[in-house]
Parts: C-alpha cells; structure tokens; sequence
C-alpha cells in the first residue's frame, strides 16, 4: 500500500487574485480540504486548502503562500497527496483506488485476466482499467459486487466475474462446444 494517496489536482487559476480551480479526487468533493496539508508529489511544496464556492469541475480553492495570479498558474497540473495515516480507514467493502492499481485480476475459474492499471470513475459508477498480455485494448470492468465479487488485498488479487464478452476467449472453438 502507498504511504501517500493523491486527493486532488490543481487545473490552473481561478481569477487574478491567486486563486486556483482545484479538482477533488474524494468520495466527498468538500473532503480534499479535510485532511490537513496536501503536498506535491515530490514532497516540495505543502499547502493548507481553503475552499471557496464550487465552480464546474471542482473549487475555486486558496492554497497557503499562492498570492497571485502567475504563483496559481505556475501550479497547474500539480497533483497534492495526504500522508495515509491522515485519512479514515476504508469502510467495509469500500477501498482506495491507489490499493487497487497493480492488483491481479483472476476469473472465478483461476485464469489471470491481467491487472488493474488505473480505476475510472466517469459518473455512473467506477471502473477498473485492466490491462494484460493477452488483450489488445484496455477492458473497462464495471466495479461492482455482481462483477468483482472479491477483492484481497493481502493477497494482491482481485477474482473477477466478467459479463460475457468482456474479455477475448482464447479457447478454441471446439473446446467451447464440447467436442475437443
């Protein structure tokens, strides 16, 4: 598991007055500023947040020591961390997308499927991106209990359910019908 877990990413000013337009990575939006002090990435800069009204796509946020314009711009794509002892431990069946990234997937019948490279979440639910040597594009599984029905993270395994054609069947066409 990762020591730090990324909250949030700042998309470039918001006004003259070093405002900046900060997206939420959290289940709550509002809890980006929560957690105490977010970091860079490489640790170099650490912000207290102060949230303003929502704009589209996020906060008008102020961040510690960003007084204008040029200082906002200068952190755009900057994304901003939180130590994980800062945050709540996940609740039952919930989990952090940065503890699903690298997992295994496995079918229920024990075929490795590949493993979890990102996890989206485009408003209608999250998805798992799984990427593996037997597939030629990315596969969206739907993160669901109906489709992944167990995630171990001790482990470092997911068992999957796919819907049927999700992902390519490899096995030849005899084997599937019975006659092989």
């Amino acid at each position: 598991m990762t020591e730090k877990l990324c909250l949030g990413a700042i998309a470039g000013a918001f006004g003259v007055r070093g405002e900046v337009r900060l997206k939420s990575f959290c289940a709550h939006p509002e809890d980006v500023a929560a957690y105490g002090a977010l970091s860079t990435e490489d640790n170099s800069r650490s912000f207290e947040i102060t949230l303003g009204r929502q704009i589209k796509s996020g906060f008008a946020a102020r961040l510690s020591g960003v007084l204008t314009k040029e200082q906002a711009d200068a952190l755009k794509g900057a994304r901003l961390y939180v130590d994980r002892a800062n945050l709540p431990e996940p609740e039952d069946d919930e989990y952090y997308h940065a503890d699903l990234i690298g997992l295994e997937v496995f079918d229920t019948g024990g075929a490795r499927l590949g493993a979890v490279r990102a996890v989206q979440d485009h408003g209608a639910g999250d998805l798992l991106e799984i990427h593996g040597p037997n597939l030629k594009t990315t596969v969206l599984l739907p993160f669901t209990l109906a489709c992944v029905p167990t995630v171990d993270l001790a482990a470092g395994r997911i068992v999957a359910d796919p819907p049927e054609g999700l992902f390519p069947d490899d096995t030849p066409e005899q084997e599937r019908q019975g006659d092989g």
